[in-house]
């Protein structure tokens, strides 16, 4: 029998970060699973020591919540640890279908479906609404999940420079080429650097050309609009979005995601979707968790989770930009239809609760990283390919729960470690560089 030319394995040896992840470990300087020894709090402590926790996403600090905690534990000890087969088949309780008709309540369209996860989320749903023969054009900045449902999908691939309006359009109108249906997939607010995708622009274009449109909006819901369904609330589009995906594992505390929309695509999913019929059921104290936090978020508590996180990233990104770090600047608020009364706007703009500095060399972004862990702060390291080539960036988020004296501490922690990382490594960019 003939053997085989090439080894399957190869290409786990010699690869591009093969190198830097050996040289990494050797000096401690992997900023990746780093182990947390307790909740996810606004201090945590990690590795046997307390650190200030600028890495999280539990934006509405509601995982400590004890109305949350109940909402699991009583889930707990109704259904037990889990369920152990498909929605399909013996894996739906009732919380389950609670969950999903207030979803769709608080989001405004006539049906949802919850997920496992936020990735199955937009793998089942872009997997299975589009075929082979249509046209899927994504943001470059799009997330890994929505490139994932794509490439299941087996549709024609176009994508468009992130957030460049003419670059879609120009990518619209070569799709109409392409014979088949057209999805555009848009992150509402992009996962790295927390920039807001122009929905209301995006919606009209996609109407004139006769374009579905899906945004997920992991970072935005729970956090934007006056209600806190997301970027579409804030922006005033909510009617002119097809289908809306996000996750459980943001801002509603907990693990999963869910598809909103017109109840005859949710139901073609229910049964089409293979990412939803083919594996297990969320486990019932993740839904709990989920539906205690989302009656938490629809609640008169809401406004002001969603005022102080958008606070706390204004403050925090402020502070950022005076010590002279590049940060994102504040997003006007263009759109004639946008929410200017919602909370966290300020004179018609608004930060989100991600907020990145911009280190630009991988190596150096590495070594900052390390830097502010040992100084007490956790943040997130993102290089490329999550980031364009030098674009490495230090990815701080907030939580509504964060108080300014920690927020202080953690600025405090960044003045420090930059005069001293500068002094050996040179200078970091500055505002003016972003």
């Amino acid at each position: 029998m003939p053997e085989t030319k090439s080894d399957l394995f190869a290409k786990v040896r010699g690869h591009e970060r093969e190198e830097q992840l050996r040289a990494a470990r050797e000096a401690d300087l992997l900023p990746y699973f780093r182990l947390l020894d307790g909740p996810a709090r606004p201090v945590v402590t990690m590795e046997g020591a307390e650190r200030i926790m600028l890495g999280s996403n539990n934006y509405l600090g509601l995982t400590g919540d004890e109305r949350v905690i109940d909402g699991a534990r009583e889930a707990l000890e109704t259904y037990g640890t889990g369920l152990t087969g498909s929605r399909l088949l013996n894996g739906t309780i009732p919380l389950h279908i609670e969950l999903e008709r207030e979803i769709a309540e608080w989001i405004g369209t006539e049906d949802a479906l919850v997920f496992t996860t936020g990735h199955q989320a937009n793998l089942g749903t872009i997997g299975t609404i589009l075929s082979p023969g249509d046209t899927v054009i994504v943001d470059s900045g799009d997330h890994a999940s929505i490139l994932d449902g794509c490439l299941q999908s087996k549709a024609k691939l176009r994508p468009f420079r992130h957030n460049r309006i003419d670059k879609l359009e120009r990518a619209l109108e070569r799709a109409a080429g392409d014979g088949g249906a057209v999805l555009v997939a848009v992150d509402g607010v992009f996962s790295m650097e927390g920039d807001i995708a122009p929905v209301e622009q995006i919606a009209a274009l996609c109407k004139a050309h006769g374009a579905r449109l899906l945004v997920d909006d992991a970072h935005g819901t729970g956090v934007l609009g006056a209600r806190g369904s997301g970027t579409p609330e804030l922006l005033g589009v909510e009617d002119q979005v097809d289908l809306r995906t996000g996750t459980f594992s943001k801002s509603l505390a907990s693990c999963g995601g869910f598809v909103a929309g017109d109840a005859e695509v949710i139901d073609y999913l229910r049964v089409s979707a293979r990412a939803y019929l083919f594996t297990a059921s969320a486990v019932p104290a993740a839904v709990g968790a989920t539906l205690a936090a989302l009656r938490i978020i629809r609640s008169a508590d809401g406004p002001p989770l969603f005022a102080a996180v958008l606070e706390n990233a204004r403050y925090l990104r402020d502070g950022l930009e005076a010590l002279g770090f590049a940060v994102v600047a504040p997003q006007q608020l263009g759109s004639p239809t946008a929410q200017l009364d919602a909370p966290g706007v300020v004179d018609g703009n608004i930060v989100t609760p991600i907020v990145p500095v911009v280190v630009g060399d991988d190596w150096k972004a590495v070594l900052l990283w390390r830097a502010l862990y040992d100084a007490g702060v956790f943040v997130n390291t993102a290089l490329h390919p999550a980031v364009p080539p030098s674009g490495a960036l230090l990815r701080t988020s907030v939580m509504a729960t964060h108080d300014r004296e920690t927020l202080d501490r953690a600025l405090s922690a960044f003045e420090s470690v930059k005069a001293s990382f500068e002094a050996e490594h040179g200078p970091l960019p500055g505002p003016e560089d972003h």
